[in-house]
């Protein structure tokens, strides 16, 4: 690993316009063992995992960027970088070059995980101040980051299961800041751009008025968020998360609404860990990017994707996405 010089690399991709990430040292991430256990099995003995309270001082990890302490002055959350990045802090320049026809640029970017103490506890096992917690640190290390030279996205997710990629089993999320903004995002923005030029009105917004009006779709709604499965779900048994109110950037929310969100985060995870059996899952955040551009038309949101099947030959060849369950099911299945 010491003799990987170039760590992270951002290549443009010719004919689609958008960037790929290469990068050497993730070779070296723990989920290569062929006998890593699933996330979900709780089968792992705490005693070797590199993120309890008894290990984590022993890895060798640079100093953290952030850690949350219990009244008793015990540690309930820590952020530090992760030691396999995607992108890497690197010379601070990007680098921008041509090689051929194609465009190519260092992988400038700061990559971080997040860890809560208990090994066993994940969001549906936390309570709401616990979890509300962790978006109050999830918007500490997003402010921190966002005025960082060259950053243009953040990205913060959390994997649960081996097939959703996580390397671990100890309960911890990813937070990533990029140069770029990230292809998924990007047609998010461009769909929403597009929709307020023709209608002057929030596309999500209005998806939600009518979501509401008819019901069948919703899963949970507090006073400041809504849980849906999506009329056009890209996964089966897809879950999203929305501010009631237009908002378009996450950076900005307050203390009442991380409460709120931490309900609707622990009703929608519970939901799909008891009524689906504990299926490995990705959340992900979609915000508006922090590359200093307006964007008023955007509502962040939310996104959850139980992995209940496997990407075919279908999907990989047109990028289609096919749903065995219908959203309309899906929900009724989610409100048991």
């Amino acid at each position: 690993m010491k003799n990987d010089k170039r760590i992270s690399e951002l290549r443009r991709d010719l004919v689609s316009g958008t960037w790929v990430a290469f990068s050497t040292r993730r070779k070296y991430k723990p989920d290569a063992r062929k006998d890593a256990p699933k996330v979900s099995d709780n089968t792992d003995d705490p005693k070797d995992c590199p993120f309890c309270k008894e290990n984590i001082d022993a890895q060798g990890q640079e100093k953290d960027t952030l850690t949350y302490l219990d009244k008793k002055g015990d540690w309930t959350i820590r952020v530090f970088p992760n030691k396999f990045p995607i992108l890497s802090i690197g010379d601070n320049t990007l680098g921008k070059r041509d090689e051929g026809p194609f465009e190519v640029m260092n992988g400038l970017g700061y990559h971080e995980v997040l860890v809560t103490a208990n090994h066993r506890k994940n969001f549906p096992d936390l309570n709401i101040l616990q979890i509300a917690e962790v978006f109050e640190a999830y918007q500490e290390r997003y402010v921190a980051l966002m005025n960082k030279r060259s950053i243009k996205y953040i990205s913060i997710f959390k994997n649960y299961g081996k097939s959703a990629g996580a390397s671990i089993v100890h309960p911890h999320s990813q937070i990533v800041a990029m140069p770029i903004i990230d292809p998924d995002v990007a047609r998010s923005l461009n769909g929403s751009a597009k929709y307020f030029q023709t209608h002057r009105q929030c596309v999500h917004c209005v998806m939600l008025e009518w979501e509401k009006e008819r019901g069948e779709r919703i899963i949970f709604e507090n006073e400041d968020f809504i849980v849906l499965c999506p009329f056009v779900s890209r996964v089966s048994l897809e879950t999203r998360i929305y501010p009631k109110r237009h908002l378009s950037y996450f950076e900005r929310i307050t203390v009442e609404q991380k409460l709120s969100l931490a309900e609707a985060v622990k009703f929608a995870l519970g939901k799909i860990k008891y009524n689906l059996k504990d299926p490995d899952y990705n959340m992900f955040l979609h915000t508006a990017p922090c590359d200093g551009q307006p964007y008023d038309h955007y509502h962040w949101h939310l996104e959850i994707f139980p992995k209940t099947n496997i990407w075919g030959g279908l999907e990989l060849s047109t990028g289609m996405e096919v749903c065995s369950v219908l959203p309309e099911e899906a929900a009724k299945l989610l409100r048991k």
